[in-house]
């Protein structure tokens, strides 16, 4: 097993400090691979703020209550406040290193939420990434050498790593909106072309690895519509031009929009065009004449 620390006034204590905004208390550097086992157990947390940073392998972490359990693989940070319930394990066969910082100050809520770490999140996904790792090893040799300004220069390098994990952490959500868009753009795009089909729409999003409800509501936030309203609005749209275009009956236009009831579609026109399908035709006629 590997470890790298520098403490602040060469102290372990965890402290909590207002006099600065921000303020770097510790930092440090594990890696296992033969160790078997290197667990960590606060019942009541500490006075200070912790980020954990899984540069490999994996982490086991018990957040509120030591049953529950959270795997937290590499290219994710951990964020404990003060107070919180500290539980985590790290296994020696999963060769996992991590790099962790203390930090404490008079700001450090509203730095936090700055840098993009909301409150009440605990796992931040960042990615792996040797600037990171570069930051981290610069804190640690700062703390352990102590030249002149080092405090200043501590917290100024714990911005810059909340500057790369929040730039990560934007880039990852502006991905995520893009692939989101792609696949509702293709729902879309299935939909207009098989609107007449009986489409399941719990099925659908199984189908794209979502729930229901993230489906719809991820749907309603591209069109301004359910996935239900869509088709309705195409099929009826789609009724519309057949009413006014073809003889076909009633009857016919049903089944061919996607409606097998008859008196269904009646209805949903009704309700969508304040006429029946027979009543909306008469009227295109009576308008053309």
């Amino acid at each position: 097993m590997y470890i790298n620390t520098g403490y602040l006034n060469q102290s372990h204590k965890d402290f909590k400090d207002k006099r600065q905004p921000l303020i770097v208390g510790s930092c440090g550097n594990y890696r296992l691979s033969s160790y078997p086992k290197m667990p960590t157990y606060r019942p009541r947390g500490r006075l200070d703020y912790q980020i954990i940073y899984i540069a490999s392998g994996k982490a086991y972490f018990h957040f509120d209550k030591p049953e529950n359990e959270t795997i937290v693989p590499a290219g994710n940070v951990v964020l404990f406040r003060p107070k919180e319930l500290q539980k985590y394990e790290y296994y020696g066969k999963d060769k996992t290193e991590v790099f962790w910082i203390h930090f404490t100050g008079s700001d450090v809520k509203n730095i936090l939420r700055k840098y993009g770490f909301a409150d009440k999140q605990r796992v931040f996904p960042v990615g792996t990434s040797l600037e990171y790792e570069r930051i981290f090893k610069r804190i640690i040799s700062e703390l352990q050498k102590c030249q002149s300004d080092y405090e200043e220069m501590l917290m100024l390098l714990l911005r810059h790593l909340l500057i790369v994990f929040n730039r990560e952490l934007t880039r990852e959500h502006v991905l995520k909106n893009e692939y989101m868009d792609r696949e509702m753009e293709l729902t879309v795009s299935y939909f207009s072309t098989n609107y007449n089909l009986d489409i399941n729409i719990e099925e659908y999003a199984s189908s794209k690895g979502m729930s229901v409800s993230w489906f719809i509501h991820n749907f309603k936030k591209y069109t301004g519509e359910t996935p239900m309203q869509f088709l309705t609005s195409i099929r009826i749209t789609n009724a519309q031009i057949l009413l006014e275009t073809t003889t076909y009956s009633v009857n016919e236009i049903s089944r061919i929009v996607g409606y097998n009831n008859p008196l269904y579609f009646s209805r949903i026109f009704h309700k969508r065009k304040g006429y029946s399908p027979q009543q909306y035709r008469k009227r295109m006629m009576e308008t053309e004449e």
